[in-house]
């Protein structure tokens, strides 16, 4: 069904589905342990999956680097670099976690990649003390080795095309998986997935990038409807394995079960991934090249789609400050490498200098006195409300309060529209800037900062061509 679709939708676009070749698609699935000041990797499985890789060939070396980590593939006769990516983990959030000082966790993980014809070395690198790539693994596959599994595509007659703007080559290709749905929800999954990409291309840059894209949704029927939540005894064996209260943090949500889900992606061209999840309470979670996940039935997944999709998609910081964090403090802060956070070491060369509003002084004065003694206020109430298991209205309704505040606070507020460096950001009140009062990546507006928007143009540039 979805190869029929796609031809169909090549022909209509006056495309020749047969000018466009793409090398296999290879993904190297590891093993990922340690603890806060230790860790090493097990080669688990390399699995040639069952469809062409949808990458852009034409631009294989990652320039934009806003992970944590970054993988290289260099061949092995010539030592010549060949593709590489940068990434984060949920091990490289784990570690930063009060758990990982006190014991040792494994986590699955993998890479992707387009697959070489001969032997290759993987490398992976990590940011050092000084944010700088340092290499932790290496290993030498053979892409041809008869133990290299050959995966199938068990879901791909189930995978809907919500767009389809040209070759995946081309295009960024986003997948929205739905997980929690039975097979009576499927219909709900689809409109949700509907509206929530529509939601996607009204928001800008994508709005003006939106043929840049191909979108395509898949949702495994589930035997149960709904996913874990732990922390009021609610679990689930759903199909993609997704949970809340992650790191314990209530309203973090992941799925550590990383071979699930990528057995069920690989049905489908991906390059991006958004997990729906079929539930009401407030909750979602990104990270940078894995996936992102947001609640679908909850009545702000609108903006948490958008959010966590700015971090998956991105790389972006978190802009907030206030609400409580799974992550213990920086000691020692330097300047981060997400593009939409800093300390601001240097205010005459700050990272973002080519948008700084002329005539913005830095540091640059906002209410941020009055903002934080609501917020205090602001974060005992949500507190309260998910100690007591309140009824998620009386959330959505906090939520609404906190927005309004927020806008009147900052309309009449000194440079409320000017790109300057604003103290608090990346979940610490001092220290660290954000370049505006208000962006979708501080609050629940529903706009990027033009240093965001920036950030996310050389994404899409970097994973299409015009």
């Amino acid at each position: 069904m979805l190869r029929r679709y796609l031809i169909l939708a090549f022909l209509l676009l006056g495309i020749s589905p047969l000018a466009y070749t793409a090398p296999d698609t290879l993904r190297v699935d590891f093993i990922h342990s340690g603890n806060r000041d230790m860790e090493m990797f097990s080669l688990e499985q390399v699995v040639r999956e069952s469809l062409p890789w949808p990458g852009n060939m034409h631009r294989p070396i990652d320039k934009t680097l806003r992970g944590k980590y970054v993988f290289e593939i260099y061949d092995a006769k010539s030592n010549e670099l060949k593709y590489s990516r940068s990434f984060s983990s949920i091990y490289g959030e784990w570690e930063t976690t009060a758990e990982s000082r006190s014991m040792n966790r494994s986590f699955h993980e993998s890479v992707r990649l387009p697959a070489p014809e001969s032997p290759f070395q993987l490398v992976l690198k990590k940011r050092d003390a000084a944010n700088q790539f340092a290499e932790i693994w290496r290993i030498t596959i053979d892409p041809n080795d008869m133990l290299v599994h050959r995966e199938s595509a068990p879901y791909r007659s189930q995978v809907i095309p919500i767009e389809v703007n040209g070759p995946s080559p081309d295009k960024v290709d986003l997948l929205i998986l739905g997980d929690g749905y039975t097979a009576s929800e499927h219909a709900r999954f689809v409109e949700r997935a509907r509206s929530l990409a529509a939601v996607l291309f009204a928001t800008s840059p994508f709005l003006e990038r939106r043929e840049d894209f191909n979108v395509w949704a898949l949702a495994p029927a589930a035997a149960e409807s709904g996913v874990s939540r732990p922390s009021t005894g609610i679990h689930r064996d759903s199909p993609l394995g997704t949970t809340y209260d992650a790191f314990r943090s209530e309203r973090y949500v992941l799925t550590f079960d990383n071979k699930k889900w990528r057995r069920v992606a690989s049905s489908a061209p991906y390059e991006f991934v958004e997990i729906i999840t079929n539930t009401e309470t407030y909750g979602g979670g990104g990270i940078y090249g894995l996936f992102s996940t947001a609640a679908a039935d909850n009545e702000w997944r609108d903006y948490l789609f958008i959010h966590e999709f700015g971090h998956h998609f991105g790389g972006l910081a978190d802009e907030y400050y206030t609400s409580d964090v799974a992550y213990e403090p920086e000691t020692d802060p330097i300047e981060p490498y997400e593009p939409n956070v800093t300390v601001l070491a240097d205010p005459e060369n700050v990272k973002w200098k080519a948008l700084v509003t002329p005539g913005t002084p830095l540091p640059t004065p906002w209410p941020k006195e009055a903002y934080d003694a609501y917020a205090r206020d602001y974060q005992a109430r949500r507190t309260a409300i998910r100690e007591r298991n309140g009824p998620e209205s009386d959330m959505n309704a906090l939520f609404d309060e906190a927005r309004d505040f927020n806008a009147q606070l900052f309309s009449t507020a000194p440079y409320s529209s000017a790109v300057g460096a604003f103290e608090g950001a990346g979940y610490a009140a001092e220290g660290k800037y954000r370049p505006t009062q208000q962006c979708l990546m501080f609050d629940r507006s529903m706009a990027f900062c033009p240093v965001c928007s920036a950030a996310l143009h050389e994404v899409i540039d970097e994973y299409s061509r015009p």
